[in-house]
């Protein structure tokens, strides 16, 4: 939850004013839990940037289920609000409405008390560009004592590696980031936002769109 600036140099980009973690048990019979443990010390960290509040798993489902948010559970390793984001959204909204019981003279139950209005947002996969800017014991060095160049954030066409470019070949055009290059062949490689490869591209057909900035965005 966002709110007033507090004094913890970890909470400098969002001001937190509170923070909600889906509390993990470890099952079966286990002497020791490497997640519990895990979960623990990350407890006590969070608790100095702000009051945290543990919520049980089938709590943020029960959430979850009430605001209408799906769940992906077959892959969750897909990019998509439904892997992970709505649970985050569940547990933020904890804080502002709760599923509480109630008894009158007639009947008795349960309740959701407190109000909730979700709104469109954008989702956005961000991830750094896997650069290697130098690879000193790559191969060895040839006879005038000079080792194969690996590397580097430089290219000799003008461009960057990580910058963001507009590339063409044949009938395929696509947006991505500098990763690579070949002097000799006057090609550069072009990835996207996980680092995969789209392909090689002509210098002459890459365009520049964006110096880059560190980041990679989907």
């Amino acid at each position: 939850m966002l709110g007033e600036p507090n004094n913890s140099p970890w909470a400098t980009l969002f001001p937190v004013t509170s923070i909600v973690y889906e509390y993990v048990k470890a099952r079966g019979d286990k002497g020791f839990s490497p997640v519990m443990v895990g979960q623990k010390s990350m407890l006590e960290q969070l608790s100095k940037i702000a009051p945290t509040y543990k919520l049980e798993g089938w709590k943020t489902s029960n959430i979850r289920k009430y605001l209408g948010l799906e769940k992906n559970k077959d892959d969750k390793s897909v990019q998509d609000v439904s892997a992970h984001a709505n649970d985050g959204i569940s547990l933020a909204a904890s804080r502002f409405i709760e599923y509480k019981s109630f008894h009158t003279t007639n009947s008795h139950g349960h309740h959701w008390v407190g109000f909730i209005k979700l709104t469109d947002a954008p989702f956005k996969v961000i991830s750094r560009p896997q650069l290697y800017r130098r690879q000193l014991h790559f191969e060895n060095p040839s006879k005038e004592g000079n080792r194969k160049r690996k590397g580097g954030t430089i290219t000799p066409f003008g461009f960057r590696s990580g910058d963001f470019v507009v590339a063409t070949k044949g009938k395929k055009t696509v947006k991505g980031y500098i990763g690579g290059y070949s002097e000799i062949n006057k090609v550069i490689s072009v990835y996207n936002h996980n680092w995969k490869r789209y392909g090689q591209f002509s210098v002459s057909k890459t365009q520049l769109i964006r110096r880059s900035n560190g980041l990679c965005v989907a």
